[in-house]
């Protein structure tokens, strides 16, 4: 049952078969007791420097911020190790599972990025990983799926319900349930029952610790502006966090519009959801009236997801985040434009917040600094985005 202590206001909780609760139970204590052991933080901060290649550049975009008339910053996650913001979680739940014991990890992914970084985390300590994946996603993100392969990961296909990552998530909870005493389930967003909204979060507070640090070295003085993608929103939590208690700094949550909110086809839980319950936690969901799961929609796998993390809707619903959706189109075209100014291909997921701060440039004035949270890069994304062009690879 939910507690005071499990829940971001009223959202989060753990609502979860009474067989995990003790996994549950054994996951949190572990965590509790690494938060204050420097040993593991020494090893994590090790790997991420030296295997994952932090801290990564904050790069002022010069082309994007002269043709936007404003000061343009990217937190360049895409240049983690794997492509993506995901190691950063990915290594700490890793040798979290190995400190407990656990040499079997199980793990969804959507667009690929947390399968692989499950798998280079896994790789590198030693670990046997098996992922589950949607069979639209497997279709979509075909060169992750050879990466995974490549990596010795066991790739699960799944093919019920929508064959994305709601129904991956599902199927991994069903691995759990069945084997959960040699086995680690390692979330890859900050959904979940508790602990693993608060746990997943606190391993990608790398990104705004170093944000933070940067902006102030570069500019003297903290964003206007912080703009991160949402799917489940551990690259936003993970950047955003660290600026909480600074009130002059807004910060955007920028979701999944797919083909428009004011139809099914879309992904925008925050902007279009209501309260209920999915995969352990309480949270904003798309659903109907009856409390049935809706199927979402993205171009972007990994914010086609029909719920959103607790402590994101939290900050949401307490007015310290503001939520503005992306269509498809809008996403793409930020993909192609942003591609040939600055020389940085995007992941799609990415796009969404790029294009929000495109098509949002007339609130931002030239003295503004914006920061823009570049979540992965957008080689998954190119066989994909070549044939809407036209163009077969």
């Amino acid at each position: 049952m939910p507690n005071s202590l499990t829940k971001f206001g009223e959202y989060g909780g753990q609502f979860a078969p009474e067989i995990l609760m003790c996994a549950l139970e054994e996951l949190e204590e572990a965590f509790n007791e690494v938060l204050s052991d420097e040993k593991f933080w020494d090893e994590l901060n090790y790997y991420l420097r030296e295997f994952a290649g932090r801290p990564t550049p904050l790069y002022r975009a010069e082309n994007l911020s002269k043709e936007l008339n404003t000061n343009i910053y990217l937190k360049r996650e895409d240049l983690v190790h794997g492509g993506a913001h995901k190691l950063n979680n990915t290594l700490g739940q890793a040798l979290l599972a190995k400190k407990m014991g656990k040499n079997r990890i199980i793990a969804e992914t959507g667009a690929g990025q947390h399968g692989v970084a499950t798998a280079i985390a896994g790789a590198m300590l030693g670990l046997r990983i098996e992922v589950y994946m949607g069979t639209e996603d497997i279709e979509r993100q075909r060169l992750n799926v050879f990466r995974m392969k490549l990596l010795g990961a066991k790739l699960n296909p799944v093919s019920s319900g929508s064959k994305t990552l709601k129904d991956a998530v599902n199927e991994s909870m069903r691995d759990w349930v069945a084997r959960v005493v040699d086995t680690y389930y390692l979330i890859g967003s900050i959904v979940g029952p508790h602990p693993y909204p608060t746990m997943v979060r606190e391993f990608q507070r790398v990104i705004g610790k170093e944000t933070k640090e940067q902006i102030m070295k570069k500019e003297g003085k903290l964003p206007t502006a912080i703009v991160a993608c949402v799917g489940g929103g551990s690259n936003a939590i993970g950047t955003f966090y660290e600026f909480l208690d600074d009130d002059d700094v807004e910060l955007y949550c920028v979701e999944a519009g797919g083909k428009g909110v004011d139809t099914k086809e879309h992904g925008a839980s925050l902007y279009a959801g209501s309260d209920g319950v999915l995969h352990g936690m309480y949270s904003k969901l798309l659903q109907d009236k009856y409390g049935q799961i809706q199927t979402s929609y993205s171009l972007a796998p990994g914010l086609d997801y029909p719920g959103v993390g607790p402590e994101l809707t939290h900050l949401y619903e307490s007015g310290r985040v503001k939520v503005d959706v992306i269509t498809d189109d809008e996403a793409l075209y930020a993909f192609q434009r942003f591609s040939e100014l600055e020389g940085i291909i995007p992941a799609l997921e990415s796009a969404h917040a790029l294009a929000y701060v495109m098509k949002s440039s007339d609130k931002f004035d030239k003295d503004d600094v914006i920061v823009v949270n570049l979540s992965g890069r957008g080689d998954k994304d190119v066989d994909l985005v070549a044939k809407l062009m036209g163009t077969r690879l």
